[in-house]
């Protein structure tokens, strides 16, 4: 199943889900008109049972150029600026809030707000050779709103480095810096795309999810408090009709049929 609009391409194949940016004139800038086609293909997805993973995608040379600094500098109605910084940060929310795991799969440059995305989703692989660039204070700007998602993957030294000189670096430059997982030639971006939604296809989708709120959520609480979420967490994937069939599975050496 896919569809195809002015800012968002979408296919379902299998389970996965691929939210393609689809605005390459505008080297996949994000303007008004994006940010909402994206918030509704997460919140579809993030209901449809058929869907096990969502893929982030550009089209083109470019995975992201971030905000549409030619909208913003207009003035318009449909600009990022009129649109404001909180629809970003509602986006990123929504890929970070996620119930099924997110990939970015960066086939291309990676500027500005663009960076946002990617570390909004859960894994990322990015092709050799495409260039990421914090560009914001060559603008007068501050990377401020996708901070949010980019400073706890990232270690400070290199958070430093990239946020203050704005340069464009090698993919595996901010792989070092913990933004994404792994960088893989260019005609390797699929397989290793095919790879990680194969492992993702064996695990519980309930559990995946689980998974999910246990990284974002226990480190910002106090041991007490992870004590408590945590015992609680567990007891209720323990009671499961999910976790039954794993085991089941497990005791019986077959594959677990996950429902959907």
């Amino acid at each position: 199943m896919s569809s195809t609009d002015s800012t968002v391409a979408f296919d379902l194949t299998d389970g996965v889900a691929t939210l393609r940016i689809n605005r390459p004139e505008a080297r996949n800038a994000i303007n008004a008109a994006a940010m909402t086609d994206l918030r509704a293909l997460l919140d579809q997805t993030a209901a449809d049972d058929a869907v096990r993973c969502v893929v982030l995608t550009g089209t083109g040379k470019v995975f992201s150029a971030g905000a549409d600094l030619k909208d913003a500098a207009a003035g318009s109605e449909g600009s990022f600026a009129a649109a404001g910084p909180e629809a970003m940060a509602a986006l990123l929310a929504a890929i970070v809030e996620h119930p099924k795991p997110t990939i970015a799969a960066v086939q291309g440059d990676v500027f500005g707000g663009g960076n946002g995305l990617v570390a909004a989703c859960d894994l990322s692989v990015a092709a050799d050779g495409v260039r990421f660039a914090f560009s914001e204070v060559r603008l007068g700007l501050t990377p401020a709103v996708i901070a949010v998602v980019c400073l706890p993957k990232m270690k400070r030294a290199d958070a430093m480095e990239l946020f203050l000189f704005g340069e464009r670096v090698s993919a595996d430059r901010v792989r070092r810096a913990g933004l994404i997982n792994a960088v893989v030639a260019p005609e390797s971006l699929q397989q290793q795309l095919d790879e990680w939604t194969g492992l993702l296809g064996k695990g519980g989708p309930l559990a995946l999810s689980g998974c999910k709120d246990l990284i974002n959520m226990v480190p910002g609480m106090s041991r007490p408090e992870a004590i408590e979420f945590t015992a609680e967490l567990s007891g209720t994937f323990f009671r499961s009709e999910e976790a039954a069939e794993g085991i089941g599975a497990f005791l019986q050496k077959r594959p677990p049929r996950w429902a959907q």
